[in-house]
């Protein structure tokens, strides 16, 4: 009866084995994900492991010799799979392992397997040592993930303290066997034993789901993560895309949020020009005036409050929008502009400009002030020709 039970348990994880595999190599192909083939190479380990299995039980379960046959395939490609599980874990975890480190992992997965292949004289020998090595590797390996918290693994460390559990039980009823003796054993221990690949079977698929969820759970944050760095990528070209790429200040682009604000409030607005600034570019070169605008948006910078916002209106023209600033305070500040003008001691042309202002009053028209200010600077401009 035992033996019947055994190959009926033994064909169960086969069968279950076989089919995470498929499942695992077609979820491989359809998601593209690096770090699944290692679980598709650990279920597909898992499958050889237990068809060495099933070729002991299907063809003489009593025969020594076709023990000695498959128990060294069987033990490898346990631990493979069981080393190949924790390696894809950790590759979703917070420290995947090193080149080096999977090194000596593989080199002491094949000792394991070379050592317990010539300790295990009997089944219930070999049990003891698949049993225990799987309890303290996926067993262990789950309290980790538990304590440590591990980003998307809940159930597949679950899944792992499952599969461990078994392990000890299964381990600690093959050590009664070989102490005891399978024939003075207690029914329920045998039955146990024989059916043990079934309980496996369960909790693979255990681990299986475990492993779905964490991939899926990954993408979902890392999609959660692209989306805020989109988020933040847009805002701060909606940012740059408001800045004038030659002064660094606020282009045209932004005028019309800037005078929406100063609607609701009211604002001063100075509207400033270069004078003769062709002619910076004609004689120095375009280079020079481009250093002079970058010269002159800086001094405007410098000469206002961090509230007021300077803008390059168009070409050498400039706009200044501050709200609440006194008539007083606007004089004083234009004077301050054409002092550090004077003040900075530079290889290229002076720079001078005339200035005209207007007031936006509260629920005003925007485009109307811009339009009284830039007429009073060109009567003052023109002012200042007639002067000379």
């Amino acid at each position: 009866m035992d033996v019947q039970l055994w190959r009926w348990s033994t064909a169960v994880q086969v069968l279950s084995a076989l089919l995470i595999a498929l499942f695992f190599l077609v979820l491989s192909r359809s998601t593209q994900r690096a770090e699944l083939r290692v679980w598709v190479f650990a279920w597909c380990a898992n499958f050889l492991a237990m068809s060495a299995t099933m070729v002991y039980w299907l063809r003489a379960p009593q025969s020594d010799a076709l023990l000695i046959a498959v128990r060294f395939p069987y033990v490898l490609f346990k631990a493979t799979f069981v080393f190949l599980l924790i390696v894809g874990a950790m590759n979703f975890g917070r420290r995947p392992p090193t080149h080096r480190a999977l090194v000596r992992m593989a080199v002491a997965i094949v000792l394991y397997s070379v050592i317990a292949s010539l300790l295990a004289e009997s089944i219930d020998m070999l049990g003891v040592l698949v049993g225990a090595t799987i309890a303290l590797t996926l067993g262990g390996m789950g309290l980790y993930m538990t304590v440590t918290r591990q980003p998307s693994c809940g159930w597949l460390a679950v899944g792992f303290a499952m599969r461990g559990g078994l392990g000890l039980a299964e381990s600690a009823a093959h050590a009664t066997r070989m102490v005891m003796g399978p024939d003075a054993m207690d029914g329920a221990v045998s039955i146990f034993v024989a059916m043990s690949s079934s309980f496996d079977a369960g909790a693979e698929w255990l681990i299986a789901l475990g492993c779905v969820l964490t991939l899926y759970d990954t993408i979902g944050n890392e999609l959660s993560r692209t989306n805020t760095d989109l988020e933040v990528t847009k805002e701060e070209l909606r940012i740059l895309s408001h800045r004038d790429p030659l002064t660094g200040v606020f282009n045209r682009r932004r005028l019309p949020d800037i005078m929406h604000d100063s609607r609701l409030t009211g604002a001063t607005i100075l509207f400033f020009d270069l004078d003769d600034f062709k002619d910076i570019n004609d004689i120095h070169g375009h280079h020079v005036g481009d250093e002079a605008l970058r010269r002159f948006a800086r001094v405007l910078q410098s000469s206002f409050r961090p509230s007021d916002h300077v803008i390059r209106y168009a070409g050498d023209e400039f706009l200044v929008v501050g709200q609440g600033i006194e008539q007083v305070d606007v004089r004083e500040r234009i004077g301050g502009v054409r002092e550090a003008l004077q003040r900075e001691r530079t290889d290229g042309p002076p720079i001078s400009f005339a200035v005209g202002e207007a007031y936006l009053p509260v629920g005003g028209d925007p485009e109307a002030a811009i339009r009284a200010a830039d007429a009073a600077m060109y009567r003052r401009k023109g002012e200042a020709k007639r002067g000379a």
